[in-house]
């Protein structure tokens, strides 16, 4: 079955609910493989992170002649656990994705009737044809609205599982995935749709900001120009294991993937890449790889961008970064602070990266890191205070009733230009 997180396109986050994807005539809008992005990107609570490994399709696009086109929350089916599970100990460290909540979200569909009615049942087994067409991504579109709000009444279900701890989130997991018995190769004329929720601790070993170590080897790749390198599918996540296991035999946790014969700084491990440094112009600078079609179009990305240019104290640029202009700058004594971003891990440090034999040191941790803690501490206020309530960040799923803090964040369309908002 495949796996691959979410991460939604190039938006703005801090977004209002569009009104159910309709177009100003009524019908649906078209379908495209950027909403479901969206919808699995957007499911940070204060405490609830929505994961990248989602199973998504990325091919949705298809006849609109299904009795059903989308699913609704009104006709959400509940049945509560009659054995719930036992819940961590707040003591305890809560390792990431090895605990699950008592109820899960599952919705079927099938080219005949379309999609059923969603419900809410206790967590349990799947049960698949070994022919399942688990690896087919050319499944029926919905509308991620009425999936976001079932998504809500999930967490509201599972309030409890919640974690109050320092570092730790409640972990949203959609799962899309075609499960017609069949071996061909084609759209499948059945899929289940299912969520599942995970209170989980962080994701790598050791504090929230222990730096890590990249392994740069251009002989590895991990996408390129004309594939499917920015969609969170499962077939981008399996062969970078072999990789992942090679960097950790040569001391890296991660792997800095290079691209193209200039070496192309794209991303680290699952995580986009930042590097904060002096520009040979003098000028401070925050540098990410643009979204070219090899980048995931990460939504903490785009929140580490949103946030920079609206301090507005250095400048932020999206374009190409090669390996020889890093060098440079690390051996002039430009080079800050080097990070990934990703919703598991939030932001990362970086300080050594492995290129051609040789350690590469980074100043990262030297330099506080300043920004790196700025950007954290950012999002933890945002997160678990609703810090940017105002702006319309997060959502508020039925405040009355959740004796916790929990948010979620709403999907939205790009933004007509990098620096403006979006309106609905």
């Amino acid at each position: 079955m495949p796996c691959f997180e979410c991460t939604g396109p190039e938006t703005k986050h801090q977004m209002t609910l569009p009104s159910a994807g309709r177009s100003k005539g009524g019908a649906r809008a078209p379908c495209s493989h950027s909403w479901l992005h969206q919808l699995f990107y957007f499911y940070p609570h204060p405490q609830i992170w929505a994961r990248k490994f989602l199973p998504v399709p990325w091919l949705l696009c298809g006849p609109r002649r299904y009795a059903s086109s989308s699913f609704k929350a009104a006709d959400l089916q509940l049945e509560m656990t009659r054995e719930p599970h036992k819940k961590p100990d707040p003591s305890e460290c809560l390792l990431f994705g090895k605990t699950f909540t008592d109820h899960m979200l599952m919705v079927e569909w099938n080219m005949e009737k379309g999609w059923g009615r969603p419900r809410i049942q206790p967590f349990q087994n799947l049960t698949l044809h070994p022919a399942c067409s688990a690896l087919h991504y050319s499944l029926q579109s919905f509308d991620k609205v009425e999936l976001l709000e079932c998504i809500r009444r999930l967490v509201e279900v599972d309030r409890d599982w919640v974690p109050d701890s320092a570092g730790t989130s409640l972990y949203v997991r959609p799962v899309l995935i075609g499960n017609e018995p069949s071996l061909g190769v084609g759209s499948p004329t059945h899929a289940l749709l299912y969520v599942i929720l995970c209170p989980v601790g962080a994701y790598f070993p050791g504090e929230a900001l222990s730096p890590v170590s990249l392994l740069a080897d251009p002989s590895f790749i991990r996408a390129w120009v004309g594939g499917v390198g920015d969609c969170k599918i499962g077939g981008n996540y399996g062969p970078t294991v072999f990789v992942q296991k090679e960097a950790k035999k040569k001391g890296c946790e991660q792997v800095l993937w290079l691209y193209g014969p200039d070496h192309e700084l794209t991303e680290a491990g699952t995580m986009n890449i930042f590097v904060f440094w002096t520009h040979e112009d003098g000028a401070l600078e925050l540098v990410t790889p643009a979204l070219d079609g090899i980048i995931l179009p990460g939504v903490v990305r785009q929140s580490l961008l949103d946030l920079a240019r609206t301090w507005g104290e250095f400048r932020v640029t999206e374009r190409k970064m090669t390996m020889n202009e890093f060098l440079r700058a690390l051996e002039h004594g430009r080079v800050r602070e080097v990070f990934g971003s990703g919703t598991a891990c939030q932001v990362c440090p970086v300080h050594r990266i492995l290129y051609q034999g040789k350690f590469l040191h980074i100043p990262t941790m030297e330099n506080g890191p300043e920004l790196i803690l700025r950007f954290y501490n950012e999002l933890k206020m945002i997160q678990v205070r609703g810090a940017c309530l105002e702006t319309g960040w997060m959502l508020v799923p039925q405040r009355s009733s959740c004796p916790r803090s929990l948010w979620t964040e709403a999907p939205s369309l790009p933004p007509p230009h990098p620096h403006s908002p979006t309106s609905w």
